[in-house]
């Protein structure tokens, strides 16, 4: 199980940070995600296997003015 903002979420484990995002209907131009207290770069999402007992924080940016 791997919590996301402080939610479980099962049948996460094993996907990459990209699958995850795209899995959840967040567009990774606008987020950053950190995983277990390290910002993954985003050049990394492809590459970043998520795994059991995994914590990630996705944060949304959000334009205004």
């Amino acid at each position: 199980m791997v919590k996301v903002n402080g939610i479980s979420m099962e049948q996460i484990a094993n996907l990459t940070v990209t699958e995850f995002l795209q899995k959840n209907g967040y567009q990774k131009e606008y987020v950053a995600v950190e995983r277990n207290g390290k910002i993954v770069p985003k050049k990394e999402y492809d590459k970043v296997i998520l795994k059991d007992e995994d914590v990630l924080e996705v944060v949304s940016f959000v334009g205004g003015g």
